[in-house]
């Protein structure tokens, strides 16, 4: 009999407990929540932080060193942004020659994308062009940006058309070879599925070969912006008076060490930046890529 009871009593205790999905928020959600969006940035952080810590140890009270601590660097670097700390011909400089070298970076950067785009889709999907053009530039791929610096100079003079066609150069070839890489990779049952559905000859360009080849491509996009960006103190040896390469030259040559480390500072966050929005673009274009996502 109490047996029984103690059956009866148990399916009407079941109701009283609390599915987990109906489980009311912890306390602790909302600062759990942030915790997780600062993870990221503070791992970024990690390894900065101790190169600046290793960096100040090894370099601060040592008058002779020849280089020079992070405080002295950040001191330069405001100096060259707003003045008014050393006066000399670095004071105030900075968005000066930050601009002449995006100028000359993007520029570079849009003719190289406007020149291999349309050869790389043509070179992956025509045989005849691919037979015409593609040992060519297989054979002047693997010489670098700064050999052509001298004939740079001799083509196009002193100046910034010569950076501009060195920073051409450096963007060109990534963007190149994954352009071809990602027609050469698309499935060929695409092609026939298109062909079935009516789309033939060059609609196959922008409703098959494009869209299939675009991560490909932006993966050459991104690489072709940083080579961009390597190459631009290339780019501005060639007699530019502005530029954050220029300012690299210079100072090299006065023993400003503090400045030479701003300007491949300023390079650096700028090459960031710029990957940035390129990636940001990329993820907006390919959201329905698996790897883009």
């Amino acid at each position: 009999m109490s047996a029984a009871m103690e059956g009866a009593a148990l399916p009407a205790a079941l109701p009283t407990a609390v599915p987990a999905s109906g489980q009311s928020p912890r306390p602790d959600a909302p600062l759990r929540s942030l915790l997780d969006r600062l993870r990221g940035p503070a791992l970024a952080l990690v390894v900065p932080l101790a190169t600046l810590a290793l960096w100040h140890f090894a370099t601060a009270n040592r008058p002779y060193s020849l280089v020079p601590p992070p405080a002295e660097v950040w001191l330069a670097l405001r100096d060259m942004a707003f003045g008014g700390i050393n006066d000399d011909a670095f004071s105030a400089t900075l968005w000066a020659h930050l601009w002449a070298s995006l100028s000359r970076v993007y520029g570079g950067f849009a003719l190289a994308a406007a020149a291999a785009l349309p050869i790389g889709l043509m070179i992956g999907r025509v045989p005849l062009v691919r037979a015409l053009l593609d040992p060519v530039l297989q054979i002047l791929r693997p010489i670098p940006v700064t050999a052509w610096l001298p004939l740079a100079m001799i083509l196009f003079g002193l100046g910034a058309t010569s950076a501009f066609f060195l920073v051409f150069l450096g963007a060109f070839y990534p963007i190149l070879v994954n352009t071809v890489f990602g027609v050469r990779s698309v499935e060929p049952r695409l092609f026939e599925a298109a062909a079935m559905l009516g789309c033939t000859g060059p609609a196959q360009f922008l409703r098959v070969v494009l869209p299939a080849a675009l991560p490909s491509i932006f993966t050459g996009l991104r690489l072709g912006l940083g080579f961009a960006w390597v190459v631009i103190v290339v780019g501005e040896m060639t007699g530019v008076q502005t530029g954050l390469g220029a300012v690299i030259m210079e100072a090299r040559q006065l023993s400003r060490t503090e400045i030479v480390i701003c300007g491949m500072g300023v390079i650096g966050i700028a090459g960031f930046v710029s990957d940035w929005i390129v990636m940001r673009i990329g993820r907006r274009l390919l959201s329905w890529s698996p790897s883009h996502g």
